[in-house]
């Protein structure tokens, strides 16, 4: 092997805890002591628009839960949305070591709306790592959409057999593969480090 040119990464669930997964949702329907049913179908209804960056986090909130008088305010809720983005410190660190040895581009593939991504990025200096991001929320795709690839691979300028996706999501990860890429289904740190050694990537 050894001809890994380029590494592209999920971000929540490797790198970070999740944004605004389920779980994430549970615990502020929890919190804000909110109907899940009723929370639930209006998120499913605007989600892929908040994703896609077709609208804005305020939008999103007007819709799936300020539509109504609440007891709490939207800057209430959206500091317990940011306090949820931990940095998950081992595989974060690993991403740093392997940009720092500057032998391979490195960008994210990550479904993200765009207040939150932005918000992550500076909040855990994501741009000292990553050469660019192709966030859902700036091209309008989300994986696995074949086609969210297709444009990390074009911007990247390198084929896809000389790129490695990792990603948490075993399906994101088939997709990947079915474009050529290589792709790891990130567990944990350790396993990472030992795959990427297979495909002749070196965490030294």
């Amino acid at each position: 092997m050894g001809g890994m040119r380029a590494l592209f990464w999920d971000v929540g669930g490797v790198l970070l805890t999740n944004a605004w997964d389920r779980k994430q949702r549970e615990a502020a329907l929890v919190r804000f002591q909110l109907d899940p049913e009723e929370f639930q179908d209006r998120h499913e209804m605007v989600n892929s628009s908040f994703e896609r960056g077709k609208i804005t986090l305020d939008e999103y909130l007007d819709r799936t839960i300020f539509y109504r008088q609440r007891s709490f305010t939207r800057e209430e809720m959206k500091n317990y949305i940011q306090s949820l983005s931990q940095p998950l410190n081992d595989t974060l660190a690993l991403a740093r070591q392997l940009a720092g040895c500057g032998r391979y581009v490195m960008a994210t593939i990550n479904n993200e709306s765009r207040e939150l991504n932005q918000y992550r990025i500076e909040q855990f200096g994501l741009r000292e790592i990553f050469d660019f991001f192709v966030s859902s929320c700036y091209v309008g795709l989300r994986k696995p959409e074949r086609d969210i690839y297709r444009v990390a691979l074009e911007i990247s300028q390198k084929q896809p057999e000389d790129c490695c996706f990792l990603d948490d999501h075993e399906l994101n990860v088939e997709y990947a593969r079915q474009m050529g890429m290589k792709a790891i289904q990130v567990k944990n740190a350790a396993q990472v480090r030992q795959e990427l050694a297979g495909l002749g990537v070196p965490a030294a």
